[in-house]
């Protein structure tokens, strides 16, 4: 990437206080492996005093957790290798290119790119994960002179949406009513419906003013021309290139090369894909969007041999995924260990913030409580069944309604992904930057956006 040189233009305020961010976070965050190895040395430390554990207790919760998230790494590993193989296909990237087509300037393509983020996320986060990034690089390769850094962080602060969308971790629990009396500590005997969660009055209005001012905060953090950083548009297309198709001279090679095959297991993948909508409706979960990521990607390359030529590009991109999701599920697993009074480090933190509440605040304080656990607890459904105990009869007790409640846990959890690394991991993955180059853009998205979702809990 490269600083371009253009015409002085005076910056605004905001673009002023986004660079003094960016140059913050440039200088002090680590790496996203050290920023985990620094979480777990910080919950070691504190969860020992306020759990009344030793040493080797905190070693055995690190260690006994430390491999709870295989399963779900492996389907992160996946969005990204599959998202990465359908979006290399050529037919799919010229529908890209033609959306692209659209931005006519810096900021209209940030624009674009973080409401088409958003709605992606909204409607499944791994889906819009994969989508944003995806995207952003194309608008990167076709709009001139627009900020890289800003492009991704864009695509990223669609994330904002994602527990407040249809496969918000936290609304689906609720709705779902499975094992509900045990995980909220008897608070609820029976599930909520959507339509007091997702589609209540509260989350709509929220959804609809983050959309909104998100969307042109973005756009209005454009650094000035002088300090735009942009990226070698043949970089972006180095990794798209098609897998060089040799002439076959020997079976196993007229196979590699075969259409059919792959056609074949398209029509596989893609019968079980339509029975599954019409037999469950539009429930995306991991597990179909990386099906269905896989086989439009079989379909899309036409060959064996350049579907493996994706998968192999693609594959690149998953180290900082396997390497720091089984610290993360160390450190969740230190953070609910508890002592032997009964007591966790993220239970503490959620009964501090219930101490301090009362009717009036204690939205607003199970709000921030949920971003604060997040950062050492970045999983939506981990979260949910340490906070769920103690904020839900805490709410119940106080005369908050229980969807009330559950939705302000579930924005703070997405609330401070805008910056914990963790679920930024697949996207940075695609764009080839590291979490210092889009925090910094993200500082200013976390605090506009806290603003807005605490008017939003606290009017309704």
């Amino acid at each position: 990437m490269s600083a371009e040189t253009l015409p002085a233009q005076r910056a605004t305020l905001l673009q002023r206080f986004s660079t003094l961010c960016t140059a913050i976070v440039q200088r002090y965050l680590p790496d996203p492996f050290l920023f985990a190895a620094i979480l777990t040395f910080v919950v070691f430390l504190i969860a020992m005093p306020v759990t009344q554990q030793s040493p080797l207790q905190m070693v055995d919760a690190f260690a006994g957790s430390f491999w709870n998230l295989l399963k779900f790494s492996m389907q992160m590993a996946l969005v990204v290798v599959t998202g990465h193989a359908m979006a290399s296909a050529p037919v799919f990237r010229k529908g890209l290119s033609y959306l692209a087509m659209t931005a006519k300037t810096p900021r209209h393509a940030i624009y674009i790119v973080t409401l088409v983020s958003a709605l992606a996320c909204w409607i499944n986060w791994g889906f819009g994960l994969v989508v944003g990034a995806i995207f952003a690089r194309e608008l990167a390769a076709r709009v001139k002179g627009v900020d890289y850094r800003l492009l991704i962080a864009s695509a990223y602060t669609g994330f904002l949406f994602w527990h407040a969308g249809l496969s918000g971790s936290v609304p689906l629990a609720l709705a779902s009513g499975s094992n509900i009396e045990s995980v909220t500590a008897g608070a609820l005997t029976e599930g909520i419906s959507t339509s007091e969660t997702l589609f209540s009055a509260m989350n709509l209005v929220i959804l609809a003013a983050m959309l909104i001012v998100i969307p042109l905060l973005n756009r209005a953090m454009h650094p000035a021309p002088q300090a735009v950083v942009t990226i070698d548009p043949a970089l972006l297309n180095e990794s798209t290139n098609e897998a060089k198709q040799n002439s076959a001279t020997t079976p196993a090679e007229k196979l590699e090369n075969s259409r059919w095959v792959n056609r074949l297991l398209a029509i596989i993948g893609f019968t079980y894909i339509f029975s599954y909508f019409a037999n469950n409706g539009f429930a995306l979960n991991l597990n179909i969007v990386n099906f269905i990521f896989l086989f439009t990607a079989i379909l899309l390359h036409g060959t064996p041999k350049r579907l493996l030529a994706a998968i192999a590009e693609g594959t690149r991109n998953t180290t900082g995924i396997l390497l720091q999701f089984p610290f993360y599920a160390g450190i969740m697993g230190m953070m609910v260990a508890k002592g032997p009074e009964g007591v966790s480090l993220a239970g503490a933190v959620s009964d501090w913030f219930v101490s301090i509440s009362n009717s009036f605040t204690f939205p607003i304080f199970t709000f921030l409580s949920a971003g604060i656990v997040n950062f050492f607890v970045p999983s939506g459904g981990g979260q949910w069944a340490v906070q769920a105990p103690i904020m839900m009869p805490a709410g119940a007790e106080l005369g908050v309604p229980a969807a009330k409640t559950a939705m302000a846990i579930a924005w703070g959890d997405a609330w401070t992904n805008m910056i914990q690394p963790f679920w930024a991991l697949p996207a940075l993955s695609i764009a080839g930057l590291s979490a210092k180059d889009i925090m910094g853009f993200c500082i200013v998205a976390l605090l506009a956006s806290g603003v807005l979702i605490s008017l939003g809990l606290l009017i309704f």
